[in-house]
């Protein structure tokens, strides 16, 4: 996370230092060493971050870069702001008299952004020097950190057989596959799903089995873990197979290589009927490096793997005999079941219990972790109804009790494991009220505008963000709730139990504050808000980057006076306002105002005029009128060069593309100034003026990948192919007639 917010910044400061170093003045230098520092730092904090969760002195330190990090972007936001307005008239006479009349102010600012800059330089000394403490822990942070992080794991295989349920048929399913006896040669079956579902218990009890322990000759269990070592997993391998039938090891054990010990299991193996167990296996690298030690041929070899991320399972099982499970969460009546047996181990749930029981048993949402670890802890309240209540109260934040501790622990594996990249994206999901679906182009939108997304040469940010979905997905931290008519993911969802350790990390972080009541806190410097409703509570608002309405949980009186507290409080460094069902009929006039705003989000609003001043934002780059009741946008929409995505559409089923009602009659040198445009849905294709068609400015939008044309008329039709010729971007192109198609 901090690595990711340093990465963002270096990038700023390398594009100020090389386009504005008359307008740096004074500070130039500091910048310098700011910069340079931050990215001496970078490759420390890349490791330090997945560590941090290790060793308190450390996760400080990592805090304190964190917060110089976001404090050197604040100070450079408001820097760059105080002087952006002269540089913004066009007319050099009028530029040089602001000049003038501001002179004397922009000389106390320049001297008060400097003294900022200076103590920052400062901070960053200090902490500079303080890592030097963290060599030696950083040392041997890696074997520190994997003796501590599978216990977790391992309290799976104590199970016994009476406390699990729900296994019956993927027991059978995985059992059928391993015992065919007809299939020679190498069989891999791999076990996917995400974190606390059970894999390893269910396997487990299939390694045990009776029939399985009399069908094979060698059986050997290997729990790969993060930290993979193909030496140490060979050597224990080796071990566990002389083992088994009373060989001496090899005396040479110790000192044989990873090539020699692939050699000494594939012989020992290769006249054998085997089952090896490769639990939790992380990485396409640990199976690839590890495979070849495994006789393909001679011998009835079976494989069975267990992990979270999708791509590992597909590329073990890549032969024509493999066989792939997912393993999902239990149904409701088996969640019960294995509630009652946690949390009533001696009795039956007592009536009074019953609708407190199903409301908790609600949250766990049929992750078999988070159903014993919740009811063995309620096992300890003696079936009192008030400690059960207040129980309730705090399942939906972070308890701190050391049972549930151990489910955040395993949880946590799945966060510190991602790449630096993707951990602020996936911190960024607890913005979304819970049960609310991800809709996944607003959540691609949003991490462009936060900067998340890394620069990659040949993708577009969009593209770039999309591959970000993909990992999560394929590592099983988002599950897809919804898909279009081809099966691409339209909607997502993010488990109860994970979203509620990534509302953790993320106040932990600093990442977002939720005005939710009277009683809230707020911390020193608020950078991303989401109002439900007011608070009395005095918050410094300067350095607000992202507001959001909570639409579904806002209190319209109260989160209004809120919204307008916080539009009031000089938030000049807004980047995302997303106001979306908002009970507003206008945009307040601060909003134009905000120079730096990227994302203007007003779905579901009754807003039915856009102002001329929308010219003002000329680095609004997403403009989201879905659903409002705006139909026309004024020509000075032409000056936002840099708008990427244009929504101003309603329907009814997003499937069939029925029942629209509102389009866009756009301006019609709409071509000639919004280049950059990524979306464009629904434009009318029938308003011409001047001479000017529609369907030929089109033709000028050659990075459009989405379009949507509505009201096509019979004569457009060799206007348009000739547009659509030039558009070599486009990948989905939705017409509207009187009745529905698309083609993508």
């Amino acid at each position: 996370m901090a690595e990711s917010a340093v990465s963002f910044l270096l990038d700023q400061l390398t594009v100020l230092l090389l386009e504005e170093r008359k307008l740096l003045g004074g500070i130039g230098n500091n910048a310098v060493y700011i910069r340079d520092e931050l990215g001496h730092m970078r490759a420390f904090l890349r490791a330090a971050d997945a560590k941090e969760e290790s060793d308190e002195l450390l996760k400080e330190w990592v805090k304190q870069v964190r917060e110089i990090t976001y404090d050197t972007e604040d100070v450079l936001a408001m820097y760059m702001l105080r002087f952006s307005y002269q540089r913004r008239d066009t007319s050099w006479l009028n530029r040089y008299i602001k000049k003038m009349y501001c002179s004397m102010k922009n000389l106390r600012s320049r001297h008060r952004i400097a003294s900022e800059f200076q103590i920052i330089k400062l901070r960053l000394e200090n902490v500079s020097k303080s890592r030097e403490r963290f060599k030696d822990v950083y040392n041997d942070m890696n074997e520190r950190s994997s003796n501590k992080t599978y216990d977790t794991r391992g309290d799976a295989l104590l199970l016994e057989e009476a406390e699990v349920v729900g296994i019956e048929k993927p027991k059978k399913q995985l059992l059928d596959w391993l015992m065919q006896s007809d299939d020679d040669g190498l069989k891999v079956i791999s076990v996917v799903g995400m974190g606390g579902l059970g894999k390893t218990t269910l396997v487990k009890k299939i390694y045990d089995d009776a029939s399985v322990k009399a069908n094979f000759n060698s059986h050997v269990w290997i729990t790969v873990s993060e930290n993979f070592n193909l030496e140490h997993l060979l050597r224990e391998m080796i071990k566990d197979l002389a083992n088994e039938i009373n060989l001496p090891r090899p005396q040479i054990l110790e000192a044989m290589t990873g090539a020699k010990m692939k050699e000494y299991v594939h012989e020992f193996l290769k006249d054998k009927t085997y089952l090896i167990v490769l639990d939790d296996v992380w990485k396409v690298g640990a199976w690839e490096s590890i495979r070849r030690a495994f006789p393909r041929t001679s011998a009835r070899g079976r494989i069975i793997i267990t992990t979270r991320l999708e791509e590992v399972g597909n590329v073990a099982c890549c032969e024509k005999n493999d066989h792939l499970y997912h393993l999902n969460c239990l149904a409701p009546e088996k969640s019960e079941e294995l509630f009652y047996r946690k949390a009533f181990p001696r009795n039956s749930c007592p009536l009074y219990l019953t609708e407190i029981s199903r409301s908790i048993l609600r949250r766990c949402e049929g992750l078999p972790l988070a159903i014993v670890v919740i009811g063995g802890l309620l096992a300890t309240k003696d079936n009192n109804l008030e400690d059960w209540k207040m129980f309730e109260r705090k399942i939906g934040v972070e308890s701190q009790e050391d049972s549930l501790k151990g489910m955040n622990k395993l949880l946590s594996l799945s966060y510190y494991d991602l790449p630096y990249y993707l951990k602020a994206c996936f911190l960024y999901l607890s913005i979304f009220p819970e049960d609310e679906l991800l809709l996944k182009w607003k959540i691609i939108r949003l991490w462009i505008t936060e900067g998340f997304v890394v620069a990659k040469e040949g993708n577009t940010p969009e593209e770039v963000a999309e591959s970000y979905l993909n990992e999560l997905l394929n590592r099983s931290l988002i599950q897809v709730a919804d898909t279009y008519q081809d099966g691409r993911p339209r909607k997502f969802r993010i488990h109860d139990i994970l979203r509620n350790f990534i509302i953790s990390k993320s106040k932990e972080q600093n990442l977002l504050t939720v005005a939710c009541g009277e009683e809230m806190s707020c911390p020193d410097k608020i950078r991303r808000m989401a109002i439900s409703t007011s608070t009395k509570e005095s918050c410094n608002f300067k350095y607000l980057r992202s507001l959001f309405w909570l639409e579904y949980f806002a209190d319209s009186e109260s989160g209004m006076m809120m919204f307008q507290k916080v539009l009031g409080g000089r938030c000049r460094l807004l980047k995302i306002l997303d106001i979306r069902g908002a009970p507003i009929e206008s945009i307040p006039t601060e909003v134009f105002q905000l120079y730096y705003l990227t994302y203007l989000g007003l779905r579901r609003t009754n807003i039915k005029l856009i102002p001329k001043s929308i010219g003002n934002l000329e680095n609004l780059e997403t403009l989201d009128l879905k659903k409002s009741k705006v139909t026309e946008l004024p020509i000075e929409i032409l000056k936002l060069h840099k708008l990427r995505h244009l929504l101003v559409y309603t329907y009814g089923d997003i499937k069939t593309f029925h029942s629209i009602a509102r389009t866009l009659k756009a301006p019609y040198s709409i071509g000639c100034n919004l280049t950059c445009l990524q979306k464009l849905c629904f434009i009318d294709a029938d308003e011409a003026a001047d001479g000017i068609k529609i369907v030929r400015e089109i033709g000028k939008l050659t990075q459009l990948p989405r379009l949507g044309i509505t009201k096509l008329r019979r004569e457009d039709g060799k206007d348009l192919c000739s547009s659509l010729g030039k558009l070599t971007k486009l990948r989905t192109l939705l017409f509207i007639f009187f009745f529905a198609f698309a083609i993508s």
